[in-house]
C-alpha cells in the first residue's frame, strides 16, 4: 500500500455499521437539516459539531426519507435538501490521473468516484450538481466550490449549449448541463 492510498483511507469518515441494525420504527424525532446544512432541534441550532457528527454517523436515506438508526431504535428527521455540503476540494495524484477530493461541511474528505459520483439534481428552480455519499445520502456542492470547478472543468459543446465536466481519476462527471 502506497502513503497516498493509506492517506486516503484515513480520511474517509468512520460510519457506524446501520446496515447490520434492524431496529423498531420509533416515529419523527424534531430534528431539521436546513437547505444550508444546519442542524436544529425543535427551535434551536445544534451547534455543537461533535453531536452533529454522532448523529450524521448513523443517519441514512431510505426512499427518499432520511433516519437515524440506531441498535435499538429508528427515528424519521428531516432535511431540507441534503443533509450535507460539499465546501473545499483539492486534487490528489493516483495511478489513473489527479482524483478530486472534496470536504464537506462536517470536514469528512470524500474522492470524487464511480462509488462518489457528481449528479445533478433540481431544488428551488436550478439544477444543481450533488455529490452522492454512502447509504443514499448526499452534500451539495457550495455555490463558490462549485463556481471554483467551473473554472477546471472541461467544456463541450451541445445541441442545447454547453456541459461542464469534471475529469477524476481518469472518469468524467457531469458537474453542469446545458438546459
Amino acid at each position: 500500500m502506497d502513503l497516498t492510498s493509506l492517506q486516503q483511507q484515513l480520511e474517509q469518515p468512520r460510519l457506524a455499521p446501520v446496515e447490520q441494525w434492524d431496529p423498531p420504527f420509533c416515529g419523527d424525532l424534531p430534528l431539521r437539516i436546513d437547505a444550508q446544512g444546519r442542524w436544529w432541534y425543535q427551535d434551536g441550532e445544534i451547534a455543537r459539531p461533535g453531536l452533529i457528527k454522532l448523529f450524521a454517523s448513523v443517519m441514512l436515506c431510505q426512499g427518499g426519507a432520511y433516519f437515524l438508526q440506531t441498535p435499538a431504535e429508528k427515528v424519521r428527521i428531516q432535511v431540507e435538501d441534503a443533509p450535507f455540503i460539499a465546501i473545499a476540494s483539492r486534487w490528489q495524484p493516483t495511478a489513473t490521473g489527479p482524483q478530486l477530493w472534496f470536504t464537506t461541511n462536517l470536514q469528512d474528505s470524500v474522492p470524487l468516484s464511480q462509488d462518489y459520483p457528481l449528479l445533478l439534481r433540481r431544488y428551488a428552480g436550478q439544477s444543481l450538481p450533488y455529490l452522492s455519499l454512502w447509504r443514499g445520502l448526499s452534500a451539495r456542492l457550495h455555490r463558490n466550490l462549485y463556481y471554483q470547478l467551473l473554472d477546471e472543468a472541461e467544456l463541450r459543446p451541445t445541441e442545447s449549449g454547453t456541459d461542464a465536466i469534471l475529469h477524476s481519476a481518469g472518469a468524467a462527471y457531469l458537474l453542469a448541463q446545458a438546459e
